[in-house]
């Protein structure tokens, strides 16, 4: 996997070059092979509870559609696949039916409370339920209702980590709840040390 030598074409190419960019570019695209996922990848893809998926219409358009869900819906399969259940939606069905004449999706990932963005190139493939129920009990989420139209695998051919630059820290209402509850934590240990040092005197 080289996300480089997918991402730079030679347009890419010519305006990193004049833009000054270009020699350290070169160097990525000669050194960042990997062999899919890594632990780290697999940790922070299985701790996300949404992502943004580009792809491409038959007008040559591109379409990008929030697919969101119950923290670790996104399922890692093996390094190189990683797949999620197809909920319901407002049944327009653009993602799908550009996928089936188009497969190529980008897909993009962001953990604002970490600034941490992790882009991939992948092949989109749609699995009907009945093809596979063993997989769609693999990838059914936990403790999240929903109702399940189809199952969709994003075989991965190249990703990278963007930079921090520009992501504002953002947090749910349920990692504000968590910080909270440990400060509350830490104060009521406090009042409870000073109420025994007030009864000692």
């Amino acid at each position: 996997m080289n996300y480089a030598n997918t991402a730079f074409t030679e347009v890419i190419k010519a305006l990193q070059e004049k833009n000054g960019s270009r020699a350290a570019y070169d160097r990525m695209e000669k050194f960042s092979y990997i062999d899919g996922l890594t632990e780290t990848e697999k940790s922070f893809i299985s701790g996300m509870d949404s992502f943004y998926m580009a792809s491409v219409g038959e007008n040559g358009f591109p379409y990008i559609q929030h697919r969101g869900g119950a923290k670790g819906f996104i399922k890692v399969i093996n390094k190189d696949t990683i797949g999620i259940i197809d909920f319901s939606g407002n049944k327009q069905y653009i993602s799908v039916g550009n996928v089936s004449t188009n497969p190529k999706v980008s897909l993009i990932m962001v953990s604002y409370p970490n600034r941490a963005r992790l882009k991939i190139y992948a092949e989109a493939e749609i699995v009907e339920i009945n093809e596979d129920p063993g997989l769609y009990d693999y990838l059914t989420p936990h403790h999240y209702k929903f109702k399940a139209e189809r199952m969709i695998l994003y075989h991965i051919k190249a990703y990278d980590w963007n930079c921090p630059q520009h992501i504002t820290p953002r947090y749910t209402e349920a990692e504000i709840t968590e910080i909270i509850a440990s400060k509350l934590q830490y104060i009521e240990k406090l009042e409870q040390e000073l109420s025994a040092l007030r009864a000692k005197t």
